[in-house]
């Protein structure tokens, strides 16, 4: 059941009323004023790519881990990706939509939707709770996703992109605003580099987001190396900053594939390393 919360409640997030007129909001989930207390807005392209997945994955992990709560907009990509990541380590995450909030928009966000809940996150809007989603409401979303939060970072973006009126309005609200820096082949990397470009602190670490929150006591929240020896090591060394398959591996560390191939199957085990959809071998960060 949808619940409202009004610009004059006590509840009432202290940052959003910088936003003039601030909105009344519908919710679902556990309001408290808790999860307000440091929130950073997580945005990006829709399509996401591999880089910009390992991205959120590197960055977010031990920023959530720290507590520091994730805000975005629960679209495709960048967002949804840092909603997930959030959940993974026991997070809370808020997920401002661009319709009501009884709507569920993409409708293959619905199980992702049901974990914000289940996992003390909300789920927002300033909509009727079935109002249908338009252009307008999404751009009108963004200016929600940046009044929450302290600072706003946007992993990938192309020039057009929406996340860039988010970064806008950070700024309007006198907030931070970071980016992370890209390969300048990239469409979705070009936005990113426009805002570095204009002043945006480049962001490459996350204990550089963790001081943004006074939380210079938790950089060992930054994810650490394992003890690892071996081919275990070799391995891990040579994945830290790339995705390679078995093979790409094998070459590498001129080791037969098969033994490479039975020590990646315990890596993934051990949850040190990934596999993405191309069967490409990643580190696990966070």
């Amino acid at each position: 059941m949808a619940q409202e919360i009004k610009f004059k409640d006590k509840a009432y997030p202290q940052l959003l009323t910088q936003l003039s007129p601030a909105p009344n909001l519908y919710f679902k989930g556990d309001w408290n004023q808790q999860i307000f207390q440091h929130c950073l807005a997580v945005v990006g392209s829709r399509r996401m790519t591999d880089y910009g997945q390992e991205m959120v994955e590197r960055l977010i992990m031990p920023v959530a881990q720290a507590g520091i709560t994730i805000v975005s907009g629960f679209m495709y990509g960048i967002d949804a990706a840092a909603h997930q990541v959030c959940l993974e380590v026991g997070g809370r995450t808020i997920a401002v939509l661009g319709c009501g909030i009884e709507i569920i928009r993409p409708t293959q966000h619905r199980d992702l939707y049901q974990k914000i809940i289940d996992n003390h996150g909300l789920i927002i809007s300033e909509l009727p709770a079935d109002h249908p989603a338009f252009r307008w409401t999404f751009v009108k979303r963004n200016r929600i996703v940046a009044g929450l939060c302290q600072a706003t970072l946007v992993v990938e973006a192309s020039i057009d992109s929406g996340a860039l009126i988010t970064a806008d309005w950070a700024l309007k609200l006198k907030r931070q605003v970071l980016a992370v820096p890209g390969p300048l082949t990239s469409k979705v990397s070009q936005g990113t580099a426009e805002l570095i470009k204009a002043g945006a602190q480049l962001v490459t670490d996350p204990v550089e987001i963790l001081k943004i929150y006074g939380f210079t006591s938790t950089a060992e929240a930054k994810a650490s190396k394992p003890d690892l020896i071996g081919l275990e090591k070799q391995i891990f060394n040579l994945l830290d900053n790339q995705r390679l398959s078995t093979d790409e591996i094998s070459r590498e560390l001129s080791q037969p594939a098969g033994q490479i191939g039975t020590t990646l199957s315990l890596m993934i085990l051990k949850a040190i390393l990934k596999q993405d959809n191309q069967g490409r071998y990643y580190v696990g960060h966070g």
